[in-house]
């Protein structure tokens, strides 16, 4: 039998399936009325880098934004304090975190204008997190690796993700099925006693009612 060997295409797709089962991207535009708050999540696990960009965009071309033309961005975990990232009155800005714990995060957004002048502005933003979250012709730059070096690497720390991610599945779902062995033994106990308070009560009745129908010589 003849042996075949891979293709390097093949090894392409395959290193793109990889990456992008490993990371998320999300860049989209959004408008934000000036008064209501515009909130993005994100389910990030723990130790992944994620980055994030944003900006007002300018649709008059040629033209300066008003000096109150601002807006707040604040980055947290849901059900948190902390605050990963904070800042008022730009226009443009980006943050960076490894996170500390799985969870969904937030990135809210409002337009803080000193006069409530009823604006609406225009907002491009772009969230990376996992292995998309990594610069990595920055880092090809530092270290002096070639291509396919970096392309192993890069191969290398989607598989790190992606086993992780793997973990972090089963952990939830052994989590899950302990919740519902406990929740399932507890409603047998339940049933079991309230069987047992009812026969009690039941039983309690029949002797109150033959000790009455005796007393008042009824049977």
């Amino acid at each position: 039998m003849v042996g075949l060997k891979p293709q390097p295409h093949s090894l392409f797709h395959l290193l793109l399936a990889v990456t992008l089962f490993s990371c998320s991207v999300q860049s989209l535009r959004f408008d934000l009325p000036s008064g209501f708050t515009k909130c993005i999540s994100e389910d990030i696990k723990k130790n992944w880098m994620t980055v994030g960009n944003y900006s007002i965009v300018n649709s008059n071309e040629g033209q300066l934004l008003p000096s109150d033309h601002t807006i707040a961005v604040t980055v947290y975990k849901s059900g948190g304090t902390r605050s990963y990232h904070y800042a008022e009155h730009v226009r443009s800005g980006q943050f960076a975190f490894v996170a500390s714990e799985s969870g969904n995060y937030l990135v809210c957004f409002w337009v803080d204008s000193k006069h409530d002048s009823g604006v609406t502005l225009s907002i491009d933003f772009v969230w990376k997190t996992g292995v998309a979250a990594r610069d990595w012709s920055n880092i090809a730059k530092q270290t002096n690796v070639d291509r396919m070096a970096r392309e192993v690497r890069n191969m290398h720390e989607s598989a790190l993700s992606i086993m992780e991610e793997i973990i972090y599945l089963r952990e939830r779902d052994e989590e899950m099925l302990d919740f519902n062995w406990t929740t399932n033994t507890r409603m047998l106990w339940l049933s079991f006693v309230s069987f047992l308070l009812c026969f009690s009560v039941a039983g309690l009745q029949l002797w109150h009612l033959k000790s009455f129908f005796k007393k008042n010589k009824i049977l």
